[in-house]
């Protein structure tokens, strides 16, 4: 992984990538290393810049439109070879079993809780970092 770890953003509101950003903070804990967010709206953003490599882990918004970010997720655990770990934001603690089906790696539920939130998302950093070294 490299000295800062880029995190993708999707989704199609501006205030849930920006609940995203502000959870996350610079550094969501000291283990890791300091994010670069790349924000994405739409499906073909992600796909491009999944394609251009890079990507640490993605944070895909499970409620956007018209691409959610379930469907997304699917999609790009099939056709992204290595995959980066995915957070999915889930609408309810009851959909965690379509985020099981869409093969996220970890789902917080909708609004953005901070800690729980950096918690999660620097956990998949960590597994990133371990696959990587």
């Amino acid at each position: 992984m490299q000295p800062t770890a880029t995190v993708l953003v999707y989704s199609d509101d501006a205030n849930t990538r920006e609940q995203v950003r502000l959870a996350a903070g610079r550094r969501p804990a000291a283990d890791v290393p300091p994010i670069r967010f790349l924000e994405c709206a739409t499906l073909p953003a992600v796909v491009a810049a999944l394609d251009k490599g890079g990507i640490d882990v993605c944070v895909l918004d499970g409620e956007a439109a018209p691409s959610g970010g379930m469907g997304v997720c699917r999609q790009i655990k099939d056709e992204i070879f290595n995959c980066p770990p995915v957070l999915l934001l889930i609408g309810r603690p009851q959909d965690a079993w379509l985020a099981t089906w869409s093969r996220a790696d970890a789902a917080v539920t909708l609004p953005v809780e901070p800690v729980g939130f950096a918690d999660t998302l620097a956990a998949l950093l960590r597994t990133r970092q371990a696959v990587g070294a």
